[in-house]
């Protein structure tokens, strides 16, 4: 039995057919309408994060569950690797307006993580890689989220980016592009730049 009295509500996977219900007969709507109105607009900041999580979870073949917002990382790709992801976001353009392009920064400062057993973890970059999302279209009339030919991904290990960092919260992006080494990645491309990149847990266990 569980210590907790409120445990965690696991979530399920929606299809987006799910109905409201209650109130008048002519208040039918369902969960689709929900996310057409929340989720549209993806240039903005907020949402773009979320995709952007969302389409490395895609290429590393994590993208059947449901995204977890208390996690300590964003992705976690497939057993038996179970490499763990933190992804960040930028864009050169942005949904509202404004005078110049935008600086490509990302926010990499350590965090505490929640962990139900032990509470609030020490500060640190918990997850194995960093996977950074440059949306890097700088055509207001074309630029397109959906297009997955517009984005370029770095994939750094975590382990460099402490070594370079160290406390550093923010990072710019030519630091970015040298501590990749080898350059941006395509979204097809991303899952073996992962892999590559990474020792999977089961080999980190054995060290140990």
């Amino acid at each position: 039995m569980s210590e907790w009295e409120y445990p965690w509500i696991r979530a399920e996977r929606k299809r987006g057919h799910e109905p409201f219900v209650g109130g008048a007969p002519s208040d039918c709507f369902c969960l689709s309408e929900f996310w057409q109105w929340a989720w549209s607009d993806l240039l903005l900041n907020t949402t773009r994060g979320v995709l952007a999580e969302y389409l490395v979870a895609r290429a590393v073949g994590a993208s059947g569950g449901v995204r977890d917002g208390w996690a300590a990382w964003d992705v976690e790709t497939p057993p038996p690797e179970s490499i763990t992801i933190e992804v960040k976001s930028a864009s050169y353009l942005q949904s509202w307006s404004h005078k110049r392009l935008s600086k490509i920064r990302f926010r990499v400062a350590k965090t505490r993580a929640w962990d139900a057993n032990n509470g609030w973890t020490e500060k640190k970059r918990h997850a194995q890689i960093y996977v950074f999302a440059v949306l890097a279209h700088k055509n207001q009339d074309s630029i397109d989220p959906m297009k997955l030919d517009q984005w370029e991904f770095y994939v750094v290990p975590t382990a460099e980016l402490d070594d370079a960092l160290n406390d550093q919260k923010e990072i710019g992006l030519k630091k970015v592009q040298s501590l990749s080494g080898s350059g941006p990645v395509k979204f097809e491309e991303l899952e073996s730049s992962v892999l590559s990149k990474a020792t999977p847990r089961r080999a980190r266990k054995q060290a140990g």
